[in-house]
């Protein structure tokens, strides 16, 4: 099991390759189109990271709901993942605001307007499924986009947490009511100033 000690630095230029480990700037080989998978501790505990291709495809908690079988997530190479690693332990350091990753998520169009309304939250901020289905234009659509919300692949870097109920009850987080309460105090904490790390 990789963690969040064994790392490299990340800059931009590394993008194209960030989870596929080789890129044709970095000498003509092709990035492997085949799944590949590792597996990194935090504090929200296990987190299975997913790639294909060059690009970042999932990541999932431990027992989350929606979750796909294991045979989908291809074989174990923790090469790929420097970036990914990198980025999260910087951001449950409190030291990451905003994720920048080559993502593919593979969905519905529908699932795809939520998710990438869900990056455009605020850290620290939330909304509630009603104001989300308004943010894409389908006022009336709160509950599909929680179903859209539930089935997002990729948990924390594109932040399905930050949705609530409308009268701000923590519901519908495929990974348990009291990591998205942790998650959200933490961001909350950090973005008022107060930075700390993510502990449960």
């Amino acid at each position: 099991m990789s963690d969040f000690r064994q790392r490299r630095p990340w800059t931009r230029g590394d993008a194209g390759a960030v989870c596929g480990g080789r890129s044709a700037a970095g000498g003509g080989e092709d990035v492997p189109v085949q799944p590949v998978k590792t597996i990194v501790d935090s504090p929200v505990g296990p987190l299975t990271l997913v790639a294909v291709g060059g690009a970042l495809t999932g990541v999932y908690m431990e027992k989350q709901r929606h979750r796909p079988p294991e045979e989908e997530f291809g074989e174990l190479d923790a090469s790929p993942f420097g970036a990914v690693i990198e980025q999260l332990a910087e951001y449950f350091a409190g030291r990451l605001t905003e994720f920048e990753l080559p993502l593919d998520l593979v969905g519905t169009p529908f699932q795809q307007r939520v998710w990438t309304a869900l990056r455009e939250i605020p850290y620290g901020e939330t909304v509630s499924y009603g104001e989300l289905a308004e943010r894409i234009g389908r006022p009336s659509a709160s509950r599909a986009v929680g179903l859209a919300n539930g089935k997002n692949p990729i948990s924390i870097i594109v932040p399905c947490h930050r949705v609530v109920g409308s009268n701000g009850d923590l519901t519908g987080y495929g990974g348990g009511i009291e990591r998205k309460r942790s998650l959200l105090d933490f961001e909350r904490r950090n973005a008022a100033g107060v930075q700390t790390a993510l502990e449960l």
